[in-house]
């Protein structure tokens, strides 16, 4: 979202944050993160296009049942008029659930292109070893941090070294654990490895996930959520952990035909979708 403000505001429109004005032409809100009451009163008898931003399902994410996805469809149906999914996965998730949103389209996330950007070609993976890398802001168990400590008891690490950034629920031995990193030098890390693993499940447009493949990084990935979207061509899911050292195997062999393959929407291309959903076509 701040990559998309910036990306807006560099293309000449003038961006409001938590406050509509008489000239706002469009408002965009993000999941149930905002004060309701607050945003319900701005928006009455204004002529702002109101767009919902959602994810989820938040419920099934968090593996419990208090409701949040149906009070989430509720302010949907109360306000908005149309609905920006961040993956296919999360919207039709969201309909198995019984839950409809207003004139939803799907738009994937996008990555700032000055943070996170490809490296040099990395040396002949013969002379080396293959560097692996997950990162994660959060420690919640549906993250994965299990099946990389499964990984780590598991791997030759003759051919493998792994660095997992972020916060992680458990210790790690022989994979490298790193502090959480601003975006920068996130970028950076992950410019240094080669291929990027997520176990994560439930989750619908994994920012983990882009920013590695922005990076370059050809991803080994749980066939969950919206990952097999993100990826496409760029990488190799896995059902079971088990499956996992054969898909480095093999991905280590095809590196970079599959590197070529990474295809990740640009923050134009993003920006342009946003506009588009809240029926903006210029900065007049």
């Amino acid at each position: 979202m701040l990559a998309l403000s910036q990306q807006l505001e560099a293309c000449g429109f003038r961006i409001e944050r938590n406050r509509l004005s008489i000239e706002t032409r469009a408002c965009l809100f993000n999941s149930f993160n905002f004060d309701f009451r607050r945003l319900t009163r701005f928006c009455k008898g204004g002529s702002a296009r109101m767009v919902h931003r959602v994810d989820g399902p938040v419920d099934v994410y968090r593996g419990d049942s208090r409701g949040v996805d149906r009070e989430i469809c509720e302010i949907n149906h109360e306000i908005a008029d149309a609905t920006i999914f961040q993956s296919q996965y999360s919207l039709e998730a969201h309909q198995k659930l019984g839950l409809e949103f207003r004139d939803p389209v799907v738009v994937h996330n996008a990555v700032d292109p000055t943070v996170f950007f490809p490296g040099k070609p990395a040396p002949p993976r013969r002379s080396r070893k293959i560097r692996l890398i997950s990162s994660s802001w959060s420690d919640n168990p549906n993250k994965g941090a299990s099946v990389y400590k499964w990984l780590e008891e598991n791997l030759d690490w003759d051919h493998y070294e792994y660095t997992f950034v972020g916060r992680s629920p458990v210790q790690f031995d022989s994979i490298r654990l790193h502090h959480p990193v601003a975006s920068h030098q996130l970028a950076s890390l992950l410019r240094e490895h080669d291929i990027f693993i997520t176990a994560s499940v439930h989750d619908p447009c994994s920012n983990a996930l882009i920013e590695a493949l922005a990076c370059g990084l050809p991803a080994i990935y749980a066939c969950s959520g919206g990952h097999p979207e993100l990826v496409g061509n760029g990488g190799y899911g896995f059902d079971h952990r088990e499956q996992i050292p054969d898909l480095l195997f093999h991905l280590a062999d095809n590196l970079e035909k599959v590197r070529t393959a990474i295809n990740v929407p640009s923050l134009e291309q993003v920006t342009i979708a946003y506009l588009q959903a809240m029926g903006i076509s210029d900065a007049g």
